[in-house]
């Protein structure tokens, strides 16, 4: 692996963005982190090749500084990783004006703050490599009380992919990361916004906020550090993927969906293609 690569990592001081730094780290990396908290990411290292960073990244200002910070400490970025982000239950009907931009302000405006501070130096340097962690429920979107969690997530993809053939004349490589359930504090209090204004007749996403609050929460099956290490290894590939599913339970539930849209798309297929005008 090459190790003289520069790393700019978001949402840093938990989760898979913690676990990710340290193995950086300890592979001899030198990474810039960003949390809203410089304290908690100077709990991280020591370490000279570590630049912790705190950023709004609701803040262009505060976002460019951070890159211009990173610039001046370790010259280049080579590998951004959009990670900072947060769950956000409730049902659409709940879930006021506020509480929905706020998610979207963070999952998706932050991510495009950030990427569009380093696009330049990623141009000019003709190479780089953007990981956007999304997530399955930025693919499927089942599931009751996670509608706009999952629309900032189907956002993240699509704008994703755009990005790819954007910069891709530029030699900048991007890769959409979809994880599943991963043994993280994704779930907890801190990570996880609940309706301020419940709505008792939606008792189906009740259920739902209960199970990932008390039963999955500490019970997801999948190891962050392999997770990790796992990204870690593509951004080192010559043909990455623009599409990275993680966990058995991204692997089975993106191939129920792609099985559904193929189901519909044959069911319906008299009606989806008879519409042209009539010669």
């Amino acid at each position: 692996m090459d190790n003289n690569k520069i790393w700019f990592v978001t949402g840093a001081s938990k989760g898979l963005g913690r676990s990710l730094v340290l193995q950086l780290l300890d592979q001899g990396y030198k990474v810039a982190a960003t949390s809203r908290s410089i304290d908690d990411l100077r709990k991280l290292s020591t370490a000279a090749d570590f630049l912790p960073l705190a950023v709004d990244l609701k803040s262009e200002t505060s976002v460019k500084e951070a890159v211009a910070a990173t610039i001046r400490q370790f010259g280049r970025i080579d590998v951004l990783v959009n990670n900072a982000g947060y769950g956000q239950v409730g049902g659409l009907e709940e879930l006021s004006d506020a509480e929905v931009r706020a998610n979207f302000d963070v999952n998706v405006f932050g991510l495009l703050n950030v990427t569009r501070a380093i696009l330049p130096h990623m141009r000019a340097q003709q190479s780089g490599h953007i990981f956007n962690i999304s997530s399955i429920a930025g693919f499927t979107g089942t599931f009751p009380g996670f509608g706009v969690y999952c629309a900032t997530k189907f956002a993240v993809d699509g704008l994703s992919e755009s990005l790819s053939a954007e910069t891709k004349p530029f030699g900048i490589k991007v890769t959409i990361v979809s994880p599943g359930y991963f043994r993280t504090d994704f779930l907890a209090s801190g990570s996880l916004g609940v309706p301020a204004q419940p709505i008792a007749a939606y008792q189906a996403v009740r259920d739902v906020q209960n199970a990932h609050q008390h039963e999955i929460n500490g019970n997801q099956a999948g190891d962050p550090e392999k997770a990790v290490a796992a990204i870690i290894n593509v951004a080192a590939v010559e043909n990455a993927p623009l599409h990275l599913f993680l966990g058995e339970d991204a692997y089975g539930m993106a191939y129920q969906k792609m099985d559904a849209i193929k189901a519909d798309l044959e069911t319906w297929k008299e009606v989806t293609v008879n519409t042209a005008i009539e010669a």
